[in-house]
Protein backbone atom coordinates (compact mmCIF):
# COMPACT_ATOMS: atom_id res chain seq x y z
CA UNK A 1 0.00 0.00 0.00
CA UNK A 2 1.59 3.37 -0.95
CA UNK A 3 2.62 5.72 1.84
CA UNK A 4 0.68 8.88 2.34
CA UNK A 5 2.46 12.16 1.71
CA UNK A 6 3.30 14.18 4.83
CA UNK A 7 0.56 16.57 5.84
CA UNK A 8 1.04 20.16 4.66
CA UNK A 9 1.11 21.30 8.29
CA UNK A 10 3.99 18.90 8.99
CA UNK A 11 5.98 20.20 6.02
CA UNK A 12 5.37 23.76 7.17
CA UNK A 13 6.61 22.94 10.66
CA UNK A 14 9.78 21.32 9.29
CA UNK A 15 10.38 24.36 7.08
CA UNK A 16 9.95 26.75 9.98
CA UNK A 17 12.33 24.74 12.14
CA UNK A 18 14.94 24.73 9.38
CA UNK A 19 14.62 28.48 8.91
CA UNK A 20 14.90 29.06 12.64
CA UNK A 21 18.00 26.87 12.85
CA UNK A 22 19.60 28.71 9.93
CA UNK A 23 18.83 32.11 11.47
CA UNK A 24 20.28 30.97 14.79
CA UNK A 25 23.45 29.77 13.09
CA UNK A 26 23.85 33.07 11.23
CA UNK A 27 23.18 35.31 14.22
CA UNK A 28 20.74 38.13 14.84
CA UNK A 29 22.11 41.51 13.63
CA UNK A 30 19.40 43.46 15.45
CA UNK A 31 20.36 41.92 18.75
CA UNK A 32 24.00 42.35 17.75
CA UNK A 33 23.42 46.09 17.41
CA UNK A 34 22.26 46.20 21.02
CA UNK A 35 25.31 44.20 22.09
CA UNK A 36 27.60 46.60 20.22
CA UNK A 37 26.13 49.44 22.29
CA UNK A 38 26.52 47.49 25.52
CA UNK A 39 30.12 46.79 24.48
CA UNK A 40 30.95 50.39 23.63
CA UNK A 41 32.29 49.41 20.19
CA UNK A 42 31.48 52.78 18.66
CA UNK A 43 33.72 54.69 21.05
CA UNK A 44 36.96 52.87 20.18
CA UNK A 45 36.32 52.36 16.47
CA UNK A 46 35.05 55.79 15.43
CA UNK A 47 36.97 59.04 15.29
CA UNK A 48 35.91 61.70 17.76
CA UNK A 49 34.65 64.38 15.40
CA UNK A 50 31.36 65.25 13.79
CA UNK A 51 30.78 63.41 10.54
CA UNK A 52 33.13 60.52 11.34
CA UNK A 53 32.03 57.23 9.76
CA UNK A 54 30.91 54.82 12.50
CA UNK A 55 33.21 51.83 12.97
CA UNK A 56 35.66 53.00 10.28
CA UNK A 57 38.46 53.32 12.83
CA UNK A 58 40.97 56.02 13.63
CA UNK A 59 40.20 56.75 17.30
CA UNK A 60 43.41 57.41 19.26
CA UNK A 61 44.04 55.79 22.65
CA UNK A 62 46.98 57.34 24.46
CA UNK A 63 48.79 55.04 26.90
CA UNK A 64 52.19 54.88 28.65
CA UNK A 65 53.27 52.50 25.88
CA UNK A 66 52.37 54.80 23.00
CA UNK A 67 49.29 55.63 20.96
CA UNK A 68 46.96 52.90 19.74
CA UNK A 69 44.41 53.52 16.98
CA UNK A 70 41.11 51.67 16.76
CA UNK A 71 40.93 49.76 13.47
CA UNK A 72 38.27 49.79 10.78
CA UNK A 73 35.79 47.02 11.64
CA UNK A 74 33.34 47.55 8.78
CA UNK A 75 33.05 44.64 6.30
CA UNK A 76 35.30 46.25 3.69
CA UNK A 77 37.34 43.53 1.96
CA UNK A 78 40.68 45.34 2.12
CA UNK A 79 40.37 47.96 4.88
CA UNK A 80 38.09 46.16 7.33
CA UNK A 81 36.84 42.70 8.29
CA UNK A 82 35.45 41.74 4.89
CA UNK A 83 37.77 38.76 4.47
CA UNK A 84 37.35 37.53 8.02
CA UNK A 85 35.33 34.47 8.91
CA UNK A 86 33.20 34.23 12.02
CA UNK A 87 35.87 31.93 13.43
CA UNK A 88 38.45 34.70 12.89
CA UNK A 89 36.24 37.12 14.80
CA UNK A 90 35.67 34.68 17.65
CA UNK A 91 39.41 34.02 17.87
CA UNK A 92 40.15 37.74 18.06
CA UNK A 93 37.62 38.30 20.83
CA UNK A 94 38.23 35.10 22.76
CA UNK A 95 42.01 34.65 22.33
CA UNK A 96 43.33 38.06 21.30
CA UNK A 97 44.78 36.81 18.01
CA UNK A 98 44.65 38.12 14.46
CA UNK A 99 43.58 35.84 11.58
CA UNK A 100 47.29 35.23 10.85
CA UNK A 101 47.81 34.09 14.45
CA UNK A 102 49.74 37.15 15.66
CA UNK A 103 48.87 38.54 19.08
CA UNK A 104 46.76 41.63 19.49
CA UNK A 105 48.03 44.22 21.93
CA UNK A 106 45.80 44.22 25.03
CA UNK A 107 44.80 47.83 24.37
CA UNK A 108 42.12 45.87 22.51
CA UNK A 109 40.27 44.72 25.64
CA UNK A 110 40.13 41.01 24.87
CA UNK A 111 41.02 40.21 28.51
CA UNK A 112 37.40 41.27 29.14
CA UNK A 113 35.84 40.36 25.78
CA UNK A 114 37.04 36.77 26.13
CA UNK A 115 34.14 36.32 28.56
CA UNK A 116 31.46 37.16 25.98
CA UNK A 117 29.23 34.17 25.26
CA UNK A 118 29.30 32.32 21.94
CA UNK A 119 25.70 33.36 21.22
CA UNK A 120 26.50 37.03 21.79
CA UNK A 121 29.64 36.81 19.67
CA UNK A 122 27.58 35.32 16.85
CA UNK A 123 25.00 38.11 17.02
CA UNK A 124 27.66 40.80 17.29
CA UNK A 125 29.41 39.37 14.24
CA UNK A 126 26.11 39.38 12.33
CA UNK A 127 25.68 43.06 13.14
CA UNK A 128 29.20 44.01 12.05
CA UNK A 129 28.64 42.17 8.78
CA UNK A 130 25.51 44.26 8.19
CA UNK A 131 27.39 47.58 8.30
CA UNK A 132 28.19 49.56 5.17
CA UNK A 133 31.78 48.83 4.06
CA UNK A 134 34.14 51.79 4.36
CA UNK A 135 37.50 51.94 2.54
CA UNK A 136 39.39 53.90 5.17
CA UNK A 137 42.66 52.11 6.00
CA UNK A 138 43.37 51.41 9.66
CA UNK A 139 46.02 53.73 11.05
CA UNK A 140 49.22 52.06 12.36
CA UNK A 141 49.89 52.30 16.08
CA UNK A 142 52.57 54.70 17.26
CA UNK A 143 54.33 52.74 19.99
CA UNK A 144 57.58 53.17 21.84
CA UNK A 145 60.33 50.99 20.40
CA UNK A 146 60.37 48.15 22.93
CA UNK A 147 56.58 47.76 22.91
CA UNK A 148 56.25 47.25 19.15
CA UNK A 149 57.23 43.58 19.32
CA UNK A 150 54.05 41.54 19.22
CA UNK A 151 55.74 38.28 20.16
CA UNK A 152 56.30 39.72 23.65
CA UNK A 153 52.52 39.88 24.07
CA UNK A 154 52.60 36.08 24.20
CA UNK A 155 54.62 36.30 27.41
CA UNK A 156 52.24 38.96 28.74
CA UNK A 157 49.31 36.65 28.05
CA UNK A 158 51.04 33.77 29.82
CA UNK A 159 51.39 35.95 32.89
CA UNK A 160 48.08 37.81 32.93
CA UNK A 161 45.50 36.49 30.44
CA UNK A 162 43.02 33.68 31.02
CA UNK A 163 40.76 33.04 28.00
CA UNK A 164 37.26 31.67 28.38
CA UNK A 165 33.58 32.61 28.42
CA UNK A 166 31.85 34.01 31.49
CA UNK A 167 30.67 31.38 33.96
CA UNK A 168 27.58 32.19 36.01
CA UNK A 169 27.88 31.91 39.79
CA UNK A 170 25.29 29.49 41.17
CA UNK A 171 25.27 31.45 44.43
CA UNK A 172 24.11 34.61 42.67
CA UNK A 173 20.65 35.49 41.40
CA UNK A 174 20.08 35.66 37.62
CA UNK A 175 20.01 39.46 37.87
CA UNK A 176 23.39 39.59 39.64
CA UNK A 177 24.90 37.19 37.11
CA UNK A 178 23.56 39.35 34.30
CA UNK A 179 25.06 42.42 35.93
CA UNK A 180 28.39 40.67 36.39
CA UNK A 181 28.38 39.67 32.72
CA UNK A 182 27.61 43.20 31.57
CA UNK A 183 30.34 44.71 33.75
CA UNK A 184 33.05 42.09 33.34
CA UNK A 185 32.52 41.04 29.72
CA UNK A 186 30.46 43.23 27.40
CA UNK A 187 30.88 46.54 29.21
CA UNK A 188 34.55 45.82 30.12
CA UNK A 189 34.23 48.43 32.89
CA UNK A 190 37.34 47.12 34.62
CA UNK A 191 39.53 48.21 31.73
CA UNK A 192 39.13 51.86 32.78
CA UNK A 193 38.15 51.61 36.44
CA UNK A 194 40.85 49.18 37.65
CA UNK A 195 44.45 50.24 38.35
CA UNK A 196 47.22 48.46 36.44
CA UNK A 197 50.70 47.22 37.20
CA UNK A 198 53.81 48.45 35.39
CA UNK A 199 53.21 45.93 32.59
CA UNK A 200 49.70 47.21 31.95
CA UNK A 201 47.78 44.31 33.49
CA UNK A 202 44.80 45.00 35.72
CA UNK A 203 45.36 44.51 39.44
CA UNK A 204 42.75 41.86 40.20
CA UNK A 205 42.66 42.64 43.90
CA UNK A 206 41.66 46.22 43.03
CA UNK A 207 38.95 45.37 40.50
CA UNK A 208 36.82 48.48 39.87
CA UNK A 209 38.58 50.25 42.73
CA UNK A 210 39.29 53.35 40.66
CA UNK A 211 42.40 54.86 39.10
CA UNK A 212 44.11 57.96 40.48
CA UNK A 213 45.57 60.73 38.34
CA UNK A 214 44.53 63.37 35.86
CA UNK A 215 43.20 60.72 33.47
CA UNK A 216 41.91 58.50 36.25
CA UNK A 217 38.49 57.02 36.89
CA UNK A 218 36.37 56.71 40.05
CA UNK A 219 35.92 53.80 42.42
CA UNK A 220 32.81 51.82 41.43
CA UNK A 221 32.64 49.60 44.52
CA UNK A 222 30.15 50.18 47.38
CA UNK A 223 32.82 52.10 49.29
CA UNK A 224 31.97 55.03 47.02
CA UNK A 225 28.53 54.13 45.68
CA UNK A 226 27.06 53.83 49.18
CA UNK A 227 26.89 57.62 49.17
CA UNK A 228 24.39 57.50 46.28
CA UNK A 229 20.98 55.92 45.91
CA UNK A 230 20.13 53.54 43.10
CA UNK A 231 18.02 56.30 41.53
CA UNK A 232 20.98 58.70 41.58
CA UNK A 233 23.34 56.14 40.05
CA UNK A 234 20.80 55.26 37.38
CA UNK A 235 20.13 58.90 36.56
CA UNK A 236 23.87 59.51 36.12
CA UNK A 237 24.21 56.50 33.80
CA UNK A 238 21.32 57.82 31.73
CA UNK A 239 22.21 61.51 31.60
CA UNK A 240 25.91 61.88 32.59
CA UNK A 241 24.82 64.45 35.17
CA UNK A 242 24.96 64.22 38.96
CA UNK A 243 22.20 65.25 41.32
CA UNK A 244 24.19 68.45 41.97
CA UNK A 245 24.17 69.39 38.31
CA UNK A 246 27.79 68.45 37.62
CA UNK A 247 28.55 66.91 34.23
CA UNK A 248 30.76 63.87 33.69
CA UNK A 249 34.13 64.25 32.00
CA UNK A 250 33.93 63.86 28.22
CA UNK A 251 35.29 60.31 28.23
CA UNK A 252 32.60 59.11 30.64
CA UNK A 253 29.96 61.31 29.02
CA UNK A 254 30.63 59.45 25.77
CA UNK A 255 30.26 56.10 27.56
CA UNK A 256 26.92 57.28 28.92
CA UNK A 257 25.82 58.58 25.53
CA UNK A 258 26.82 55.49 23.53
CA UNK A 259 26.47 52.71 26.09
CA UNK A 260 24.85 52.98 29.51
CA UNK A 261 21.97 55.19 28.34
CA UNK A 262 21.27 52.63 25.60
CA UNK A 263 20.88 49.69 27.97
CA UNK A 264 17.49 48.10 28.51
CA UNK A 265 16.02 49.03 31.92
CA UNK A 266 16.45 45.51 33.27
CA UNK A 267 20.10 45.44 32.20
CA UNK A 268 20.80 48.80 33.80
CA UNK A 269 19.17 47.58 37.03
CA UNK A 270 21.25 44.39 36.91
CA UNK A 271 24.46 46.37 36.37
CA UNK A 272 23.78 48.58 39.39
CA UNK A 273 22.81 45.59 41.55
CA UNK A 274 26.10 43.88 40.70
CA UNK A 275 28.13 46.98 41.58
CA UNK A 276 26.30 47.13 44.91
CA UNK A 277 27.27 43.50 45.60
CA UNK A 278 31.02 44.01 45.06
CA UNK A 279 33.45 43.96 48.00
CA UNK A 280 33.94 47.60 49.07
CA UNK A 281 37.42 48.86 48.27
CA UNK A 282 38.76 52.11 49.70
CA UNK A 283 40.17 54.63 47.27
CA UNK A 284 43.88 54.29 46.60
CA UNK A 285 45.99 56.91 48.37
CA UNK A 286 47.03 59.84 46.21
Amino acid sequence: MPRKSPAPAGLLLVGLLLCASLALAQGDPKRGEYLSKAGGCLGCHTEAHQGAVPYAGGRALKTPFGVFYGPNITPHAQAGLGRWSEADFRRAMREGRRPDGAHYFPAFPYPSFTKISDADLRDLWAYLRSLAPDPRASRPHELKFFYRWRFLVGLWKWLFFTPGAFAADAQRSPALNRGAYLVQALGHCGECHTPRNWLGAMKKDRFLGGVKGDDGSPNLTPARLKKKSDAEVKDFLLTAMTEDGDVAAESMAEVVRNTTSQLAPQDLDALIAYLRALPPLPDEPK
